[in-house]
């Protein structure tokens, strides 16, 4: 990761250096040190747990503590010619951290040197990236160490999708995510990560009171603070007296969600907990332009985009967590509302400030702030007490008088909604050309629903009508933006309610959190990436973006007296569907399933229809040399029967020959080890406890239990065992080894053991997606490392 690339003012580090971590079972120790101008200085990142989550000697240990380690200096590709990273990484960490640096370098250049910042002193020779160049300045280098120690191998964390972690911040954004969770019933485990300063002040109240009635709360201590403040140190453009500034934003980071994220997830890991929730509401996901620099108005950790991002870091990782927010649809000014409405005992709790004070065991605010300008002002509008939560009188009157003068940091249709409430109800005596700017702007309290910003099915299937239903009591009802306007719309009637969620795998949950023998959908309908529900003209544009697709190949065949006939063709489409879902944008798309295949061998059992090596591969040549000619330059042919391998790998090979594109065929070679490990029968190769487990997971419906019989084959020599390492390829009809179709156990399946191996298949299957999209022809056939 390592280039020339041109320098400008802000480059003042000659090295920023990051671990090798040293790693305790509640404690992790990471130095950062820096070199500039041919002096070096020193510091340590700590985390703090007050539970055993790391097993020093365990690689994956290490590695997830090497992650931890990096976050803080994500903020500082701009300013460093090379960043080094010591420790464990691995090639998804490692994309992940180049990304997500070049992606922090353009929101602070635009965010902190371009927009006006308080901090800043002298005049900078500031230098915009021309043509393709990026805005990260450092060259990134890992120094892994892996030859001293274990390689830390791929593993499916054990996580359980009916416990939710809470990302808790003491504010009314994590207060009524842990309402909402506890009145529907699920398990919740709030945790507080805090920064070693003051910010501490904002979650003691929320804290201490959880801790008292929950005893899931958790803290995990970390100094990123004082890390950061000593980084500003070496910076000469930022006035040094920056701890006295009065300012409601930070010098330089804009990366710093992730770092207490990532100090919670090893919290997960230890409590098994599947889902992760972050408090942000819908004006947190923007884009924004400056100067003619796209950008996320400096809110990208805090964007839908990011929450996506981080379920697929997640789910190509193997750690099993999807990450999301149930408050997207809402403004600040309905999450003020309904938590104040709805959990009183928990918005008395809600500290929004960060110069706060303490007065015996409680935390107040300060009163002076914007922030509190703007927590008090929505408080008197929707009717509240703002001395519920600390504020005087004498506050709340000098943050009304404020808000007059100088309004508040919201969205614009936010603003003028406050102030309309204020002025209408005699609250405020706005300047003349505020008043004529204020007006009402319904949609702020009801919830919104954007195809960037809110998508109904942005969260999981199972939390969708309770959520909704209770948020529903507390606004004015539901809008949909079309066009340029908001509709009402009947949003639990709605066709979106029901649409599976990308980044979990299985069958849908009650509200106990347990799974339901009902169908889920078998993917999402849309032309985001489904090859034949586009039109020609969304062909052409889709496929200026995107230059991968999938083709899923399966059979109709007999699986046994329980399961279904095509199963291997259902399999593949579904499995097609899932990983394009999980993919990052541009999604690959999905070509149309080829459903039948090369079967011959189970044609003794009636529902069998199979046709020829030749005509399967002949077909497979022509939709992949087809797809060549639309600009597919990345064929993944997804194979849900094994008997369609020669004349898969046949056709691939003609068509790499004949087209010169990239074609891969996946018969489960990307999972197959771990999908071995979590399973009980040897020899499971056809309606057993892998396909019979796989299908109660995603149509139960169509299982019928009560006819599985368990008939595992045996040979007379190991090298004609099927999963035999050593075995050799050998063909047979069904009939001759097993006398109704099954050659494995399908009464050791279970639903949740398919759960498992769909999410290993799925995150396998991303991984190689997203690997190859990132890579041109010439990366792929010739890459030098």
């Amino acid at each position: 990761m390592a280039g020339n690339r041109p320098r400008n003012d802000l480059c003042v580090l000659d090295r920023l250096e990051v671990g090798p971590v040293r790693l305790e079972p509640k404690r992790l120790t990471a130095p950062y040190r820096v070199v500039a101008k041919g002096r070096e200085d020193a510091t340590e990142l700590i985390y703090r747990f007050e539970e055993e989550v790391f097993d020093p000697h365990d690689p994956s240990s290490q590695n997830l503590a090497a992650m931890l380690a990096a976050q803080v200096a994500v903020n500082y590709g701009l300013f460093s010619r090379t960043l080094v990273f010591r420790g464990p990484y691995d090639d998804v960490d490692r994309r992940f951290i180049a990304e997500m640096s070049e992606n922090t370098a353009r929101e602070i250049f635009v965010k902190k040197f371009l927009e006006p910042n308080p901090f800043l002193v002298g005049e900078l020779d500031l230098k915009p990236p021309s043509g393709g160049e990026g805005f990260l300045r450092a060259n990134l280098e890992f120094a892994d160490g892996r030859s001293r120690g274990a390689k830390a191998s791929w593993a499916l964390w054990s996580t359980d999708r009916a416990k939710h972690a809470v990302l808790s911040s003491g504010g009314k954004d994590s207060l009524l995510t842990y309402g909402l969770l506890k009145e529907i019933g699920r398990e919740v485990h709030p945790v507080f990560v805090n920064e070693s300063g003051r910010h501490w002040f904002t979650a003691l109240n929320g804290y201490r009171h959880l801790k008292a009635h929950d005893p899931n709360t958790a803290r995990v201590w970390v100094n990123s603070d004082r890390v950061f403040s000593w980084m500003l140190r070496h910076m000469p453009f930022i006035r040094q007296d920056f701890a006295d500034v009065r300012a409601d934003e930070y010098p330089i980071r804009l990366w710093t969600v992730a770092v207490f994220l990532f100090g919670a997830v090893p919290l997960l890991h230890k409590r098994g907990i599947g889902r992760l929730l972050i408090g942000d509401e819908f004006d947190t996901t923007a884009r924004a332009s400056h100067a003619g620099i796209p950008h996320y108005d400096g809110l990208y950790d805090q964007s839908r985009y990011f929450d996506n991002a981080m379920s697929r870091f997640f789910l190509r990782k193997g750690w099993a967590i999807s990450q999301f927010s149930i408050l997207r649809p809402l403004s600040e000014m309905l999450i003020q509302k309904t938590l104040t409405e709805r959990y009183p005992e928990l918005q008395a709790q809600q500290v929004s400030c960060h110069a706060t004070h303490k007065a015996g065991d409680r935390v107040l605010p300060c009163g002076k702030c914007e922030k509190c300008r703007r927590v008090v002002g929505m408080l008197v509008a929707v009717g509240a007490d703002p001395a519920r939560c600390g504020y005087t009188e004498a506050q709340v009157s000098r943050c009304l008088e404020d808000l007059a003068r100088r309004g508040v940091h919201q969205e614009a249709p936010a603003a003028r909604h406050l102030d309309h409430v204020l002025h209408e109800k005699g609250l405020v005596d706005l300047p003349a050309s505020r008043r004529k700017k204020a007006q009402e702007s319904p949609e702020i309290l009801n919830l919104r629903f954007d195809r960037d910003r809110s998508l109904v099915d942005g969260i999981p299937l199972d939390l969708r009508r309770p959520v909704y239903s209770i948020l529903l009591e507390h606004a004015r009802g539901a809008v949909q933006r079309v066009g340029r306007r908001w509709r009402e719309f009947d949003l639990i009637g709605s066709e979106a309610m029901s649409r599976p969620y990308p980044f979990e795998v299985g069958r849908s949950r009650g509200q106990d959190g347990r799974s339901k023998g009902e169908p889920d959908a078998s993917g999402a309908q849309g032309p985001d990436y489904l090859w034949g529900e586009l039109t020609w003209p969304e062909a052409r544009e889709r496929l200026r973006n995107v230059d991968v697709a999938i083709l899923p190949v399966g059979s109709i065949e007999q699986h046994g007296p329980h399961l279904p006939l095509d199963t291997d063709a259902f399999d593949a489409q579904y499995l097609a569907r899932k990983v394009a879902e999980a993919c990052s944008h541009p999604r690959p798309l999905v070509l149309p399933l080829v459903p039948y295949g090369v079967s011959y061998h189970h044609e003794d059992f009636k529902g069998t229809i199979s046709i020829s090596n030749d005509t399967l591969s002949k077909m497979v040549y022509e939709i992949g040399t087809g797809a060549a000619r639309n600009g597919v330059r990345k064929l993944v042919i997804i194979n849900g029967h094994g008997g369609n391998s020669p004349a898969l790998n046949d056709a691939a090979q003609r068509i790499n020959q004949d087209t010169r594109i990239f074609v891969a065929v996946d018969t489960g070679e990307t999972s197959d080890v771990d999908v071995e490990a979590l399973v009980e029968t040897p020899n499971d190769v056809h309606a057993g406890e892998i396909e019979t487990s796989t299908a109660l997971a995603v149509r139960p419906h169509l299982v019928r239990m009560d006819r599985a019989r368990r008939d595992v084959p045996k040979f007379s020599s190991r090298y004609l065992d099927f999963t035999s390492k050593r075995g050799v390829s050998w063909h047979a009809f069904t009939s001759r080894i097993s006398s109704d179709g099954v050659m494995g156990d399908p009464t050791k399946a279970t639903a949740e053991k398919g759960e498992k191996i769909w999410r290993v298949t799925i995150a396998h299957l991303v991984a190689l997606v997203e690997d190859v999209k990132n890579l041109t022809l010439e990366e792929i056939f010739q890459r030098r490392y």
